[in-house]
């Protein structure tokens, strides 16, 4: 069988994170998959270095396009080469406007819905008409959570048979308990802290945080705290509450972290915290876990599927619930919350993702004119 599948997501920056990030350990898990059917990766431009390399049934088909990439060139390209594919899988929420042959579209989350104020109108608009065709139009949708799974039958009023989750994992190879102080000294941080790590925007929440962190109190004495990621959107407030609070001596902002210093950092915090408003699923939670870091973490949407019994729940709405969540993390049984996120995060693996996002596509290749 051949699979097409639009790698996009994977091939847009070189700091992934994220659906790119999703789409760039998945497309990895696949390539190693057994497997007779034959991939042809469809790109907008060339390969980056680090995706994995053609072979006889891996291959690239590039195919240059401005704009309107999936609404235009893409369905173009479906209907008039030959050979095409049986099946069509989108790692984005986007699939292509029309297609020949059955799709599948992996849905990360419809937070978007829920908060349209977070973003420009176009940008929202874009997110809103895209999304709903991709996921009206297709044959099978993954669900990176249960989470996800449900917004998607109460938004789009999908069958629940139609939706299939497949849980996301994290990168095992890198991600373990790490101690390297010069990694710690290269963004200038001093210990004890606490570590936040994701993108900076609204969603996150990151405003509460900081005035969560400025309530808090220890035992332990000056406890800083490291907001790591990159700027996405809406951020300027966030910079603005730590002024506001007079915390500029006591708070990190370390930019975009590489990926090969985030094991270290996450290794040397003493709490790791994502007290997000919504999340599709959280990768860096499951990557903190397996640094052996307590987990400070939102009680609402996916993030509790992620961290199970190992976590340490918070109300993302009540800032002294955050300061408890903090508490428990750096204090006495801090401890046996990071041995739980060690044990928690060996069920997670690239490669069973890979296995049922694979069943999802072949099912749904299956009697296509149903």
């Amino acid at each position: 069988m051949l699979i097409g599948i639009d790698a996009n997501e994977a091939n847009l920056t070189a700091n992934r994170v994220g659906v790119n990030q999703y789409a760039f350990e998945l497309l990895h898990a696949l390539y190693k998959l057994e497997t007779p059917h034959i991939f042809v990766i469809y790109l907008k431009s060339k390969p980056f270095v680090d995706l994995p390399l053609p072979r006889k049934n891996w291959h690239y088909r590039v195919i240059p396009f401005p704009k309107l990439w999936t609404q235009t060139r893409l369905p173009v390209d479906l209907f008039t080469h030959a050979p095409s594919p049986t099946v069509f899988f989108s790692m984005t929420h986007y699939a292509p406007r029309w297609a020949p042959m059955p799709t599948v579209v992996a849905i990360m989350d419809l937070g978007f819905l829920s908060a349209p104020e977070q973003f420009t109108p176009k940008d929202f608009n874009q997110l809103k008409s895209w999304t709903h065709y991709s996921v009206k139009n297709a044959k099978k949708i993954i669900a990176i959570s249960e989470f996800t799974k449900q917004a998607i039958q109460d938004n789009y009023g999908r069958k629940p048979e139609d939706i299939v989750v497949t849980p996301l994992s994290y990168n095992s190879d890198l991600f373990k308990p790490t101690r390297d102080p010069k990694i710690v000294e290269k963004y200038a941080i001093k210990k004890p802290y606490i570590l936040f790590l994701s993108s900076l925007k609204p969603s996150k929440n990151i405003e509460r945080l900081i005035e969560a962190f400025a309530k808090l109190t220890t035992s332990r004495g000056e406890v800083g705290l490291v907001i790591a990621g990159k700027k996405a959107w809406l951020f300027d407030q966030i910079f603005a509450k730590v002024t506001q609070l007079g915390l500029t001596d006591r708070v990190i902002f370390t930019g975009f972290v590489d990926e090969a210093d985030k094991p270290a950092l996450m290794s040397g915090a003493s709490a790791f915290v994502l007290p997000s408003l919504y999340e599709g699923f959280g990768i860096p939670v499951l990557e903190a876990m397996a640094c052996g870091t307590p987990v400070v973490v939102s009680k609402i949407a996916s993030l509790p599927e992620v961290a199970g019994s190992a976590g340490i729940y918070v109300d993302p709405l009540d800032v002294n619930s955050i300061v408890k969540g903090l508490q428990v993390a750096i204090g006495p049984t801090g401890a046996k919350y990071g041995k739980a996120g060690l044990k928690r995060v060996q069920s997670f693996s690239w490669e069973t993702c890979a296995k049922q996002t694979l069943e999802v596509i072949l099912s749904a290749a299956k009697n296509p004119e149903q």
